[in-house]
């Protein structure tokens, strides 16, 4: 389980195609800390860590990962938000978060106001997922506070902090992200339709 609290920005530095499988090399300031068969989201997905050497770590997404994530967008060099999972005697700064990425969205919009931003997220509604004015939302592992909640598409207001220190500084119009909504709205969506 992990909050959706950023926890530091990684670099792609490898990207191994292996059958249907991708090996994913990352640079960053944790890796020399974690551990073989430790879970650690990348970009909001919960991997497991299979390799650690000198301040790099590897991870492997099959083929069922990299069909319903933004994984497969990866490139070398690019920054990635890193999180390790949750310790049970820590707060819970963001919201419960799985590392189980439901769908990928598409940046339609992105607004530079006065000090902070605007992002418009748009994502298929037939799968079923909704989001709630105020609720719940991780945006490749962020965890943020919907400001604008429709049918197909929600908007989400970023501080200066959370800019500079995720990969969201990145992200523009056309640019995929995973998405995991609130695991309490996913159930009460399911109660509803049943």
């Amino acid at each position: 389980m992990f909050t959706g609290i950023i926890e530091t920005l990684g670099k792609i530095v490898d990207l191994q195609k292996d059958q249907s499988n991708l090996h994913i090399t990352v640079e960053s300031a944790i890796s020399n800390d974690l551990k073989i068969d430790q879970s650690v989201a990348h970009n909001g997905v919960c991997l497991t860590v299979v390799a650690v050497a000198d301040g790099i770590h590897t991870v492997t997404a099959i083929d069922e990962t990299l069909s319903k994530t933004s994984l497969g967008h990866l490139k070398i060099g690019e920054p990635v938000n890193l999180e390790r999972c949750m310790q049970m005697n820590a707060r819970l700064d963001g919201h419960i978060v799985q590392g189980h990425v439901d769908q990928t969205a598409i940046c339609t919009e992105l607004k530079t106001l006065d000090g902070s931003w605007e992002y418009t997220f748009e994502y298929d509604a037939a799968t079923g997922n909704v989001t709630v004015e105020k609720g719940s939302i991780c945006v490749n592992g962020i965890s943020l506070t919907v400001v604008n909640s429709r049918a197909n598409s929600f908007s989400v207001a970023i501080i200066p902090y959370t800019f500079e220190h995720t990969n969201l500084h990145n992200v523009k119009a056309g640019t995929a992200v995973n998405l995991e909504f609130d695991i309490i709205g996913k159930y009460v969506a399911r109660l509803m339709n049943r």
